[in-house]
């Protein structure tokens, strides 16, 4: 490790700081920076700078190269087939057989309030963990489900819905698609 005095010209070993060291303390260096300002530093975090050396490094190139050293390294992304693209990562049953023991006891409007607690749970779920697909399954019947669910969906600036395949489900099921933030 180097050792300062006063008056010694130094640089920021992590920072783009240049200066002249005013004060030597055991445990710190405190630097006058070319712009004028005192900042204290650890005697590791310096470097001497030489007043005349034949290697010339001008501050630019020095920042380039702290920049570069902090460039992130690009992961590679995992490559999807097409089915695997095309399928959708979650599906949600809404028939309520499925989401309580027995609906026997239960008034049409508690039973579509379960369902959609069940959908909005899901659907938080969903945007949380990043799935960008969501197949919910709320059968054909008169509807009532089915445009509830399109209300819950349009709260939601980020999420597309529309009928879900219809091989696959029939006219019972409705797909969402949710944008994910950059």
């Amino acid at each position: 490790m180097a050792v300062f005095e006063i008056g010694d010209l130094v640089e920021g070993i992590d920072d783009t700081v240049r200066g002249i060291v005013r004060e030597v303390d055991n445990e710190k260096i405190t630097v006058e920076s070319d712009e004028g300002f005192l900042l204290e530093f650890a005697p590791q975090e310096l470097i001497m700078v030489p007043e005349s050396s034949e290697i010339r490094v001008s501050r630019r190139q020095v920042t380039e190269a702290k920049n570069e050293k902090e460039l992130p390294k690009k992961r590679k992304q995992p490559i999807s087939k097409p089915k695997e693209r095309n399928a959708p990562k979650l599906e949600v049953d809404l028939h309520i057989g499925q989401l309580v023991q027995s609906s026997k006891g239960m008034t049409n409007h508690e039973m579509l309030n379960v369902q959609l607690e069940t959908a909005k749970r899901q659907l938080e779920f969903a945007i949380r963990k990043r799935i960008q697909k969501v197949v919910f399954i709320h059968g054909v019947g008169e509807g009532v489900l089915r445009e509830e669910l399109y209300y819950l969906f349009r709260r939601y600036e980020n999420i597309t819905y529309y009928d879900a395949d219809y091989q696959k489900y029939g006219l019972g099921a409705t797909e969402i698609y949710i944008y994910q933030n950059p």
